[in-house]
């Protein structure tokens, strides 16, 4: 997807540091976002198609989203979904529709690929824009004990998560960085 400057597309190899460099300078932590990208993407939850980058027509990466599979374990069984994390802009570029333009193109791709729910751990201020809400009005609940706002959910297909209250369950990944 093109837009103004910059243009949006899956991620490549040759993008990687490109994305380290853009999670460590966005985060305040985020050593941490870097290496829980690196560790996804080694891992069985990477889906390639879903780590979307934001690339300047010189090929500087100035943003990246990544979406990857996770589970929702009910009284029924595991389920999978995707979670969103992490997003990050570089600080220069924040602030100017770069991390909307992210979250639209990637839930675009998650509603191709035929996926059915993401969950989010973010701001509230944002990422309702896009139709997320508070993961608790569906009876699911975060793994971590974060305010209720913060965890939030997003039905691709209508009626997706309804019976499926339970826990979200976030891959080993998530649990090696702090």
């Amino acid at each position: 997807m093109k837009r103004n400057d910059y243009n949006i597309r899956q991620e490549h190899p040759d993008d990687y540091s490109g994305i380290r460099e853009t999670n460590v300078m966005a985060f305040d932590k985020g050593e941490n976002e870097a290496r829980l990208v690196e560790l996804i993407r080694e891992s069985e939850q990477f889906v390639p198609e879903l780590s979307l980058v934001a690339v300047k027509d010189d090929g500087e990466v100035i943003g990246h989203i990544l979406f990857s599979i996770i589970n929702l374990v009910t009284e029924q069984g595991t389920v999978h979904t995707l979670g969103l994390a992490p997003m990050a802009v570089k600080p220069d570029y924040q602030n100017s529709g770069i991390g909307s333009a992210l979250v639209t193109e990637g839930l675009r791709v998650c509603k191709a690929l035929e996926y059915k729910h993401v969950f989010v751990l973010g701001h509230p201020n944002f990422y309702p824009r896009f139709g997320f809400s508070r993961a608790s009005q569906f009876g699911i609940d975060s793994p971590f004990p974060v305010p209720d706002e913060v965890f939030m959910a997003l039905e691709l297909k209508k009626g997706s998560l309804s019976g499926l209250q339970g826990k979200i369950e976030y891959p080993p990944a998530f649990n090696a960085v702090s």
